[in-house]
């Protein structure tokens, strides 16, 4: 077996999240000779069907997340999925674990909430007018401050699930619903954000490593009413639009750290790119 350190003993990964892309990253990782353990909340998921090992656990509690990475000692756990106590995983790598790319990084992308406040209150960077609610009395305060029409979004979901454009005070109650029923994890609360009128849409996937940052050229996507339709790369952008998305995707990766492939999702508009 080829070894991925220069010691016999090979390096250990944990995958915490097991789906299709879980299981093409456990694949690669053997490729590199590495010892791979596959871990989520049911049976038989994908990269279970080829990791070394694998474990079924309620990520989101963090004893239980805690008890299996404290069994195997992973050299690397690898967060792939939003559903985790991330709360534990800053603490387990304060106690020397490697989370990938980084704790907080883990913390703030996962958490709408999160990497909004960094990119907008602690980055400066221009975003559209945001807020958040508890309860759909808070909900209602916050769209009428925002402002019809504007999109509602669970804090923690994926694939656009759970999120609704709410075009009059009326949708409120229907948005909440549906913010709630589509949200991933126990937390019952959610984002209102303006709603912008932008040109496209785009991933612009950003590299950190020990040689600097780098960046791919930009994904174009189309989405309707929540589910994913298209996407091709390169999109088209002027050299002023593609400076810009570069210095907004720098200044994010550098605050949340660590090193790999990042995905920026970035709007263009008239205005500039949010």
């Amino acid at each position: 077996m080829f070894s991925s350190s220069n010691s016999s003993k090979p390096k250990k990964v944990m995958l915490l999240g097991s789906g299709e892309l879980g299981k093409e990253t456990i694949i690669e990782a053997q490729r590199l000779g590495m010892v791979t353990i596959a871990v989520d909340r049911y049976e038989n998921a994908p990269a279970m069907q080829v990791a070394d090992h694998s474990y079924v656990v309620d990520m989101l509690d963090g004893e239980e997340l805690r008890k299996v990475i404290e069994l195997e000692k992973p050299d690397l756990v690898v967060p792939e999925i939003e559903a985790i106590a991330t709360e534990t995983l800053i603490d387990l790598e304060n106690e020397g674990f490697s989370i990938v790319p980084t704790a907080k990084a883990t913390n703030l992308t996962m958490d709408r909430e999160g990497i909004r406040r960094l990119a907008n209150e602690e980055l400066g960077i221009p975003t559209a007018k945001y807020g958040f609610a508890d309860t759909l009395e808070e909900l209602r305060s916050v769209v009428q401050e925002i402002g019809i029409p504007c999109v509602i979004k669970p804090i923690m979901s994926s694939s656009g699930k759970g999120q609704t454009i709410c075009r009059s005070f009326e949708d409120a109650e229907y948005s909440w619903n549906e913010a709630i029923s589509g949200g991933r994890g126990k937390k019952a609360r959610v984002i209102v954000e303006e709603f912008i009128h932008f040109d496209s849409e785009i991933t612009l996937l950003t590299v950190r490593s020990v040689s600097g940052t780098t960046y791919c050229a930009p994904i174009g996507h189309v989405q309707k009413d929540g589910d994913y339709i298209e996407s091709w790369q390169p999109h088209a952008m002027s050299k002023e639009q593609i400076i810009e998305a570069q210095d907004i995707a720098k200044k994010i990766t550098d605050a949340l750290g660590g090193y790999g492939l990042f995905g920026v999702e970035l709007f263009l508009s008239a205005n500039g790119v949010y």
